[in-house]
């Protein structure tokens, strides 16, 4: 499903304008992103959670050219789903 899909989704089960809706959703998609580049985590209850993780320094390897390089410590996004979610997920999902 892509954002055009989810916005075409909302406009039909809400009977708000399409256009209102892509602004609705391209705002809340700024507010996670602007929240989480401050390092700020957001809780969606029953949805899920985004939250920053930090990566710790490691060392990693070009086996080519059998050389080594250190990978300093970063920050990545991530998302987590609620364990509510996970198991409607599971339960629905067909194999």
């Amino acid at each position: 499903m892509t954002k055009a899909d989810i916005v075409n989704e909302v406009s039909k089960n809400t009977g708000i304008e399409k256009v209102t809706v892509q602004r609705a959703v391209e705002s809340f998609m700024e507010s996670i992103k602007d929240s989480l580049m401050k390092d700020k985590n957001v809780y969606l209850r029953g949805f899920g959670s985004f939250i920053v993780k930090k990566r710790a320094q490691k060392t990693a390897r070009n086996i080519s050219k059998n050389t080594t390089i250190i990978i300093p410590e970063h920050h990545i996004p991530s998302f987590k789903p609620a364990k509510s979610f996970v198991g409607k997920v599971k339960a629905n999902v067909k194999k």
